[in-house]
């Protein structure tokens, strides 16, 4: 097998503004450099399981669950909570809950994670209120720990019994309960994951009702009745859950940590593209191979291709359709075909070949060869490998595990072997 440009699989080699493939045919190693962009600061799990903050332009390497790592691509996300860490601050409304911050070590291996306990009162949560819009969607964040009280809710607010939210269990790691009432307002996509020392990531996605939502946080040591978003409890105000790094963002699914300090805060997009050249890329033949996982299966088109222009392109993609994957292949200005293939779970590691070959075409995902055409012409004058489409449409946003290029078609038996 002629394998001309490797990217990723445990080998990461990066600095500000790129991001290095290699090639080491013949024992010969040139790298391969990507430009890779993001004008701004960004965080990232690092190998001991920490939330690690990198600098602009610098590429991200995620170990979240993952002993090899994988590059991390999102889009532009804001942080509205003006104070991610300092539940102390004015910003933050404490009904009936009392904060103790800077308690035990937070995810990012200092002493920053603060307690939230209930204290005597009525609706008792942690919020910020602040004007939200009518109908638009907020995902709402944090890591939680359990102490004295287990369980915790997420949501929106704006009065008694209007509401949206989640209720978390932090001993099992479960979702308990969505719910909502009034007009406008939903709750979905409720998301729990677990990190190390007891802590776990929970999230809920909204719709909002009104205006003036107030996103807020609930301790609690009941689980939710019918119709009641969070409970009247008797509290000390010592103990309640561990909390750490707040988020509120627009959008549908929730993104990295970004720490903020006094106001809002927006994460840039992450980019990588122009890697390869004409010396690793045999347009006559060869085979593309990604190990990739989505961010969420959002029904948006994300894009890995090799490409030229208009004319010459192939373009592999989780495409709008749930789980679905797709492959398309454009040569001498001619669409030749699709290829179309529905994914357990887009958002776990898939691993996918394209074989071009002039009369020999094929997909494998996961070691199973789906799709093949006998008859085609191949590409002329393919050019860059990039996360987006050839007019800088469709960027790829999820986890880039490892990418390989073959300037030969593989064998049945070869295929089989890369993407099992």
């Amino acid at each position: 097998m002629a394998n001309t440009l490797k990217f990723g699989n445990g080998e990461w080699y990066g600095k500000k503004d790129t991001i290095l493939a290699y090639n080491d045919e013949n024992s010969n190693y040139k790298p391969l450099p990507f430009d890779f962009s993001r004008a701004s600061k960004a965080t990232v799990i690092n190998k001991d399981g920490l939330i690690e903050e990198v600098g602009s332009g610098q590429p991200r390497i995620d170990y979240k669950d993952n002993t090899k790592g994988a590059m991390l691509l999102e889009p532009s996300r804001t942080n509205l909570f003006t104070y991610s860490e300092d539940f102390s601050q004015s910003d933050w409304t404490k009904q009936a809950v009392e904060i103790s911050l800077n308690t035990i070590i937070g995810l990012d291996g200092t002493l920053s994670a603060s307690v939230l306990a209930r204290s005597t009162g009525i609706l008792q949560s942690l919020r910020m209120n602040m004007s939200l819009g009518i109908g638009n969607i907020y995902t709402i964040s944090c890591w939680a720990k359990a102490d004295v009280d287990r369980y915790i809710s997420l949501g929106l607010t704006y009065s008694a019994g209007n509401y949206a939210g989640t209720q978390f269990d932090l001993q099992d790691g479960t979702i308990l309960r969505t719910a909502s009432s009034g007009t406008g307002y939903n709750a979905y996509s409720p998301s729990i994951k677990e990190f190390d020392n007891g802590w776990y990531r929970v999230s809920v996605t909204l719709q909002t009702g009104v205006a003036d939502s107030y996103p807020c946080f609930v301790s609690s040591n009941q689980i939710w009745g019918s119709g009641a978003f969070n409970k009247t409890e008797v509290g000390g105000g010592i103990n309640g859950i561990y909390i750490y790094g707040a988020q509120l963002e627009q959008g549908s699914y929730p993104t990295s940590y970004i720490p903020t300090s006094g106001s809002a805060v927006t994460r840039l997009a992450d980019a990588c593209n122009n890697g390869a050249n004409e010396q690793v890329i045999n347009s006559s033949e060869g085979v593309l191979y990604a190990e990739i996982a989505a961010l969420v299966d959002d029904g948006t088109t994300r894009t890995i291709a090799l490409n030229s222009d208009t004319n010459n392109r192939i373009q592999l993609y989780f495409d709008t359709t749930l789980n679905a994957l797709s492959l398309f292949y454009k040569a001498q200005g001619i669409t030749q075909f699709y290829f179309y293939e529905t994914l357990s779970d887009a958002t776990d590691f898939n691993k996918i070949a394209f074989k071009w070959k002039a009369n020999d075409f094929a997909l494998w995902v996961n070691g199973i060869e789906t799709d093949t055409v006998s008859n085609g012409v191949t590409p002329t004058n393919l050019g860059s490998l990039d996360f987006k489409m050839f007019n800088d449409s469709n960027p790829f946003y999820g986890n880039v595990k490892d990418v390989k290029l073959y300037n030969t078609a593989l064998t049945d038996q070869e295929l089989i072997a890369l993407t099992s």
